[in-house]
């Protein structure tokens, strides 16, 4: 099985969300009126506190939320309000990563990263058959090439379970590069890693985009890992878009603007990255 080669597109809108609003049925506003627009060739970084809006606006993107009104496209089709085959297919289409990694942890590496490849079987035997590990020879080498992207072919048999964070951080990546996304999406990937790790997997992030084109949208807490990995930088503040822009325009007064009373420790590591 070949990768398929997004390097090969121009650089054109990956996603486009228009006027997106959320408001949960216990009346939070998690999202107003977002615009933005992300293209081929971006890796952006999205900041702000905890409730800004982050996650939210990532999960409508995949839409694993609905979103209350607005549109969100996907290389030009419309997928606000697709379900059914439909949205599954966008979500295979869209590679999400979580910050709890939501891997299968009585199945080993290779297989996690195998669960990836579900959404190409579509034939309900066949699809039963792969849940029961009856994997095709093509599929799991394929997977285990996944595996040596992100540095861990060696734990292909080992159990989910038994890896550190980081490693397990890396099988969800691989699973979603089994999917052969068009987009990559990250909510919080290394909030829970240790320093070493958390480099680690942004590197691989960033080695994604610049080898297999790939646009590239990350949650972050962390605004040194922000201003060094993100060609384009997002702010959020109370479920707005605030800021829109590059490291070099991040100063400390739109720091103060999108972490509030919490810009102090922000604007430390801005000063130290």
């Amino acid at each position: 099985m070949k990768s398929i080669d997004i390097r090969k597109r121009t650089q054109r809108e990956a996603l486009g969300v228009n006027g997106l609003c959320k408001v949960y049925p216990n009346g939070t506003e998690a999202l107003k009126d977002v615009s933005v627009t992300v293209n081929s060739g971006d890796f952006c970084v999205i900041i702000g506190l905890s409730g800004a809006g982050k996650s939210t606006l990532l999960r409508c993107m995949n839409r694993l939320v609905r979103p209350s009104s607005g549109s969100i496209s996907l290389f030009g089709e419309d997928i606000t309000r697709v379900n059914g085959g439909q949205l599954r297919q966008v979500r295979r289409r869209v590679g999400m990563i979580f910050q709890q990694f939501n891997l299968v942890r009585r199945l080993t590496v290779l297989e996690n990263v195998l669960v990836g490849r579900l959404r190409f079987n579509s034939h309900p035997m066949k699809r039963c058959l792969s849940m029961v590990r009856h994997f095709s020879k093509a599929e799991r080498e394929f997977a285990f090439d996944c595996l040596q992207q992100v540095g861990i072919g060696d734990l292909a048999f080992r159990r989910a379970d038994a890896l550190s964070g980081g490693q397990q951080q890396r099988v969800a990546i691989a699973r979603a590069l089994a999917q052969e996304p068009e987009v990559f999406l990250a909510d919080e990937p290394i909030a829970s890693l240790d320093p070493r790790s958390s480099e680690t997997v942004m590197q691989i992030l960033a080695k994604i985009h610049e080898e297999k084109g790939i646009p590239v949208l990350v949650n972050l807490h962390h605004i040194d890992f922000a201003q060094r990995y993100g060609k384009r930088i997002l702010g959020m503040s109370k479920g707005e878009l605030i800021f829109d822009g590059t490291a070099r325009d991040l100063d400390a007064e739109t720091v103060s603007r999108i972490y509030g009373d919490k810009a102090e420790e922000a604007l430390e590591e801005l000063s130290a990255a």
